[in-house]
């Protein structure tokens, strides 16, 4: 298999770092980030029998996570 380097920012570098498992290069993290697993469509119904109240910690728990991390990326 050929290869390529490629320049990347440092905060790219520090959150590839962050996604590596063990035994992991690089490019194989790369490659399971970037990788299709499933059409969103078939995910159409997965919540049908979860009620407003779970649904709601849900959303709230994301938003949380998504606060905290817009904070590491400034």
């Amino acid at each position: 298999m050929g290869v390529k380097t490629i320049t990347i920012s440092l905060k790219a570098y520090e959150a590839l770092l962050r996604e590596k498992r063990a035994g992991e290069s690089f490019s194989d993290v790369i490659l399971r980030l970037i990788k299709h697993k499933s059409d969103i469509m078939d995910l159409a119904g997965a919540w049908k029998d979860i009620d407003d109240e779970d649904i709601e910690r849900v959303f709230k728990d994301i938003r949380e996570v998504w606060s905290k991390w817009k904070l590491i990326e400034e």
